[in-house]
């Protein structure tokens, strides 16, 4: 299927995962989940134009972050190749890259959005490219089980969250792999992949510890990681407050 309704912008939301529990192992190796994820209002923006390629604009938080490849790996590319569909991106982007917050996946479904490919089977299907991907296309809230292919939705709450954003990111496979050798441990703080994430990058503690003192509440990381988040709105350098928001 070949996608001309050009120009066009779409908004792609960060994904906040507000609790996270691991439940079982897959034959072929995925782990299986039951958490709750939220769209919040820190968005990058994807802008399609006639031609064929990719360009990123680094802006705001993500320029702390990694570095975002606009080769074939990327998201955006892969996702237009699922589509049928061909375009000429940019990409402004303010999801730091390997927060946990899902910006990659964002971008993909931003594009599925972009080319009509919204329907149950699609949704399930882009989980091949990204198991962040099928919340991502649906957005507002919802409780996310499987790999992160079954959605059900629930009814949207207005809520603030404060962020500390490291400038850093984690390798979700590397934490994966961590909690795995640690015998799958339970997260008192509602994420069970907090404590494999803290021994596979220790440095996310003292950025635990930054935004627990700058607002005297207990953080929970974001997925795993880097991301922390508490409730709330708190001002304070390095902070970022943000709000959920229904579905794009």
């Amino acid at each position: 299927m070949t996608v001309n309704r050009f120009p066009a912008t779409q908004l792609s939301p960060a994904k906040l995962t507000v609790s996270l529990r691991m439940t079982g192992l897959r034959p072929d190796g995925y782990h299986l989940i039951d958490a709750e994820m939220v769209s919040i209002d820190l968005t990058d923006e994807l802008h399609f134009d006639e031609g064929d390629g990719l360009s990123i604009v680094m802006e705001g938080p993500a320029t702390a972050g990694l570095s975002v490849d606009a080769g074939p790996t990327n998201l955006v590319t892969k996702a237009l190749h699922l589509a049928g569909a061909q375009a000429q991106v940019t990409l402004r982007k303010r999801i730091p890259a390997g927060a946990g917050l899902g910006g990659g996946s964002s971008n993909a479904a931003a594009v599925l959005r972009w080319a009509g490919r919204t329907t149950p089977a699609d949704i399930a299907s882009s989980a091949a490219l990204g198991a962040d991907i099928p919340f991502c296309i649906m957005g507002g809230r919802a409780r996310v089980t499987g790999i992160g292919e079954i959605l059900e939705a629930l009814p949207f709450e207005p809520r603030t969250f404060t962020l500390v954003l490291p400038p850093f990111g984690v390798s979700t496979p590397a934490v994966y792999g961590a909690w795995d050798q640690l015998g799958g441990p339970h997260g008192e703080h509602g994420n069970d992949l907090e404590p494999a994430a803290l021994v596979a990058e220790p440095r996310l503690a003292q950025w635990r510890d930054r935004l627990g003192d700058a607002t005297g509440s207990q953080p929970r990381l974001a997925g795993s990681g880097s991301t922390w988040f508490v409730d709330g709105a708190f001002q304070g350098e390095g902070l970022v407050v943000c709000h959920t928001i229904a579905a794009p």
